[in-house]
């Protein structure tokens, strides 16, 4: 499929101008394989602190490789990431949280049999301590959560293991969270409200995410950046706004 948009376009932020905040997370010309099957070919982006970034393209455009190969679940075969500045490409998974990066994959993978409260408890395993206050705040963002508390995962709605899985991975207190395709399965008015909340932490509190969405419109409704793959390239890189009034890449790349 030949690319509407010129190749590389510079990264801008929603309201046009120029991108002033630093790249928290670099990654530099990834190349990821499942057998000979290449999953990611040369993938080179950037996150800025402060921002959500949304990863936008098909089915089968590389999206999930890409947040897998980041946080090492996935090894790349060449390329780099990094993260303020510092090499994790070899990083063991279990340093990443350390590093300062939380990863929620497909699949809001709660523990069914434990409790939303012992499910939170687990996010805070790498963190040693963690005080009384840090679980209220996240009850306090959540608060559907918060009545369930006590009750085991598995009565949980679809919607809400998705705010239990984000909650247990901001208990981790990351630089960046990295998510992936949040909205899967659920009614529009719950992803509005988690949307919504992302990008609350963001303007509020700097949080900084990168997220995989297969709903590019809801993506970038609250996304200040774009980068759309296809075929695990790169082929646009711009700001949301721009990349939504583009009807000729939407009908290309994003289905809308």
């Amino acid at each position: 499929m030949a690319d509407p948009r010129p190749h590389g376009s510079t990264a801008v932020t929603a309201a046009g101008g120029t991108a002033t905040a630093p790249a928290l997370l670099e990654v530099e010309d990834l190349t990821s394989s499942y057998g000979p099957v290449r999953a990611l070919d040369g993938v080179t982006l950037s996150a800025r602190a402060g921002r959500i970034t949304a990863v936008l393209g098909a089915n089968g455009a590389g999206k999930t490789t890409l947040l897998r190969t980041i946080s090492g679940l996935v090894r790349s075969s060449s390329g780099r990431v990094l993260l303020g500045g510092e090499d994790i490409t070899a990083a063991p998974v279990e340093a990443m949280v350390g590093k300062g990066m939380a990863h929620v994959p497909e699949g809001r993978g709660v523990i069914a049999e434990l409790t939303v409260d012992e499910n939170l408890r687990v996010g805070a395993l790498f963190r040693g301590k963690v005080g009384r206050d840090e679980f209220d705040r996240i009850y306090d963002l959540f608060p559907r959560i918060a009545e369930r508390r006590d009750q085991p995962a598995h009565v949980l709605s679809g919607g809400e293991r998705q705010m239990l899985v984000i909650g247990r991975a901001l208990l981790a207190k990351p630089r960046i969270l990295l998510l992936d395709e949040p909205s899967l399965g659920l009614a529009p008015r719950i992803v509005a409200q988690i949307f919504g909340l992302l990008r609350q932490l963001v303007d509020t509190e700097g949080l900084s995410v990168l997220l995989v969405e297969q709903n590019a419109r809801s993506a970038l409704s609250v996304a200040d950046v774009g980068v759309v793959l296809n075929l695990g390239r790169v082929v646009v890189t711009d700001s949301a706004r721009t990349l939504m009034d583009d009807e000729d890449l939407r009908h290309a790349y994003l289905g809308f």
